[in-house]
């Protein structure tokens, strides 16, 4: 199958390893690009916040205007990039003009605790080292790792990559009768993705992430099937099942269009 350039979104990356198995780690040369971006983001937030804050604070208390340049500091390297990571879902304002995102070292979206302890340790590594330990971390790292990221427990992958996905499999032959008689509609195009991925490289997983990836997409499957597979079912042959089904169908309501077109146009 022909490579196809996909971009991933913020529904690709919920089921963990499943979903981003074939995003790479971002390379070093993007890590920092996109890092001084968002040292240049912060910085220039900062100077123009103080900046205000000063002129507001001719009249207030020395202690009191020193205590809330403080807090300011604070939450513009610690809170400002702890929320933003939370609500994109692992993207800052350089993440996203470089097309990469924070992901959890199982490939899943990263929550407040992840983005927190990665801010947090970025003061110290970014900041306050002026990044030499981030730069030789993510230097020796196999998935560009600074220290924020092994406190985390994260990594940062591109999204945006050259796709290429294994062929749909065929319906198991043990549920070929129930396939047949379901009711499949279609699967959100994240989930399709994640099933594809999966069922193509779970050879490859570790059997533990398999089982744990293969039960989650399967239950996320679920919702799209009535009725359920026969008690029992493996979670991979019931994924494969689904695959093959709606393949079956749409490429036979395609030969259906077709064939009504080659009517309608040969008269």
């Amino acid at each position: 199958m022909p490579a196809e350039f996909a971009t991933v979104t913020s529904d690709d990356l919920v089921t963990g390893e499943a979903v981003a198995l074939d995003l790479p780690a971002a390379s070093l040369g993007a890590r920092m690009a996109s890092g001084l971006i968002d040292v240049a983001v912060t910085v220039g937030t900062l100077v123009v916040l103080v900046i205000l804050f000063a002129i507001a604070s001719l009249s207030m208390d020395p202690a009191a205007a020193e205590a809330a340049v403080i807090a300011v500091t604070l939450i513009v390297f610690i809170g400002l990039p702890t929320a933003l990571e939370t609500f994109t879902r692992g993207r800052s304002v350089g993440k996203l003009a470089l097309g990469l995102r924070t992901v959890r070292d199982d490939a899943g979206p990263i929550s407040f605790q992840h983005a927190v302890v990665r801010s947090l340790i970025g003061v110290v590594e970014i900041y306050a080292f002026w990044a030499v330990p981030a730069f030789f971390a993510m230097l020796l790292s196999k998935r560009g790792k600074r220290l924020g990221d092994y406190a985390a427990g994260t990594y940062v992958v591109r999204t945006r990559v050259a796709l290429s996905l294994p062929h749909p499999p065929a319906v198991p032959h043990h549920l070929a009768d129930w396939a047949a008689r379901a009711d499949i509609t279609a699967l959100p195009t994240g989930l399709a993705l994640a099933v594809r991925q999966f069922l193509g490289r779970a050879a490859a997983l570790d059997p533990g992430s398999r089982a744990s990836v293969g039960v989650e997409l399967a239950e996320q499957v679920s919702a799209h099937v009535a009725p359920p597979p026969p008690p029992g079912t493996h979670p991979e042959d019931f994924l494969a099942a689904v695959v093959g089904a709606r393949r079956e169908r749409d490429l036979a309501r395609l030969r259906r269009q077709a064939e009504a077109r080659r009517r309608l146009t040969s008269r």
